[in-house]
């Protein structure tokens, strides 16, 4: 799949000579050099009314009468990935530098991360953009797999259901594959039962574009064993207990969880992390037909544990408890999983910030420093084995949606431990996928919340 990085390398040349120098300051910053600056320089800036606030743009003009220096301000607690990552909106068409005020290899990640465009069904002719260039000493290999990254993610959660059905998202794990040397194997239809995964195949039986199977493996087998696994809802109906239209309308973000991890692991293979990676995606559409699972039917499971099904719309931890029993199995150093799994974690936390759940407080520890240091924050909330007895089922083994409107977040977290068991150290993240608004950097549309903060802690642990 063609993704929207093409355009935002074009951001990044070497500086070139006349390039318009972009200045960052806080308020102390400002003063001390307008303090410097000849009498005019300082009257323009009071004349436009400029303060050293987030957010706020200053052009200065040059002696020729262009525009000679943009002034940007930011807060103290800005931090340095967003101090200009909304300038590729807001100057015109030029070459740029960063010339003071924030860290370079932030500010330019911010800058493209900013320059994000999904514009694969726009017609109108693409205008020309700001260009930012960059200081020799920047990890360019690592901010292109960054950036990569992010955009990957962000253009397959954006892309309308139509064109990500379950088969399109195999393509692209495959593109990813291959760009990589990977291997990498797609499991189908009839054949998820053939090889055990009753569970993936049972949700996603009913549409049109069969259930899948992605698993994608890499590295040295004897390097330590770490296990992606996505959550790859293309869309979700609800099924035959139908969500609203309201409630239906976002979502072909439900492969939100998918499309992070893929992310994730195409920056691990691009860095070239020293580990022995795997990736599992049960891809699926919830769909309505004669064939639909029901409410109140027993599913089988790999791990062999049967699971009522209380709810056709809770079906993203149906078709991850066979792909986390598959991941377990091998006990990996390091289990991760993230899923857009439920409306619980966004009415506790909101939708900027996704809910950690962890078997190991080292792990988890680990992953919230990360994310704090990348400003790429989540929050960690309890897998209380208090409420284990609410996903026990009457006719199956669990249920997949516990009576009651409480701890929702919880008990879909503690349903996911039954299939991880003991035998990994395990994290999962339930994620919104997707910006609500704007910010710098984060354009409304989809997002891989928690990307860089995994990457980070993975890279410290085994890199």
């Amino acid at each position: 799949m063609e993704t929207s990085f093409a355009a935002a390398t074009q951001t990044v040349p070497e500086i070139a000579a006349g390039a318009t120098p972009i200045s960052v300051f806080d308020d102390t910053a400002l003063k001390t050099w307008l303090a410097e600056q000849p009498p005019e320089i300082g009257a323009w800036v009071q004349s436009t009314g400029f303060a050293a606030k987030a957010g706020s743009v200053c052009p200065v003009p040059g002696k020729d009468g262009k525009i000679g220096r943009i002034l940007c301000g930011r807060d103290e607690d800005t931090p340095d990935i967003w101090c200009i990552a909304a300038l590729p909106e807001r100057l015109p068409a030029g070459d740029y530098v960063l010339d003071s005020g924030a860290d370079p290899a932030q500010a330019a990640l911010g800058w493209m991360l900013g320059a994000y465009r999904f514009d694969r069904y726009k017609t109108a002719e693409k205008a020309k953009r700001p260009v930012l260039g960059l200081p020799d000493n920047i990890d360019r290999e690592r901010l292109t797999a960054t950036v990569e990254a992010a955009f990957l993610a962000r253009d397959l959660i954006n892309t309308p259901a139509e064109d990500m059905k379950p088969s399109d998202l195999a393509a692209a794990a495959i593109a990813v594959a291959e760009r990589h040397g990977a291997d990498i194997r797609v499991t189908v239809g009839a054949d998820l039962l053939e090889r055990n995964y009753p569970a993936i195949h049972a949700v996603g039986r009913a549409a049109t574009d069969a259930p899948r199977l992605i698993d994608l493996t890499w590295g040295d087998p004897g390097r330590p064993k770490v296990t992606l696994v996505g959550k790859g809802v293309c869309f979700d109906s609800g099924g035959l207990g139908i969500k609203p239209a309201a409630g239906m309308k976002l979502m072909k973000k439900d492969m939100g969880g998918a499309a992070t991890v893929l992310a994730l692991a195409g920056m691990i293979m691009a860095l070239g992390l020293p580990v022995r990676l795997r990736l599992l995606i049960p891809a699926v559409e919830n769909a309505i037909a004669g064939n639909a699972y029901r409410p109140m039917d027993v599913i089988r499971t790999r791990k062999g544990l049967t699971v009522e099904i209380g709810h056709t719309d809770a079906e993203g931890r149906v078709i991850l408890c066979d792909a986390l029993a598959e991941a377990a199995s091998e006990e990996p150093d390091l289990l991760l999983d993230v899923a857009t799994l439920t409306g619980a974690a966004r009415v506790a936390l909101g939708t900027e910030l996704p809910a950690l759940f962890c078997n190991d407080d080292g792990l988890a520890q680990d992953i919230l420093t990360h994310g704090a240091a990348a400003d790429d924050p989540l929050w960690r909330l309890p897998l209380w084995q208090g409420y284990r007895k609410t996903i026990d089922g009457e006719a199956g083994d669990i249920t997949n949606a516990p009576e009651g409107p409480f701890g929702g977040a919880i008990t879909a977290a503690l349903f996911l431990e039954r299939f991880v068991g003991a035998a990994a150290r395990w994290a999962h993240i339930d994620t919104m996928g997707w910006n609500m608004a704007a910010r710098p950097g984060r354009p409304k549309g989809g997002e891989a919340l928690a990307l860089r903060a995994l990457f980070a802690a993975i890279e410290a642990r085994f890199g």
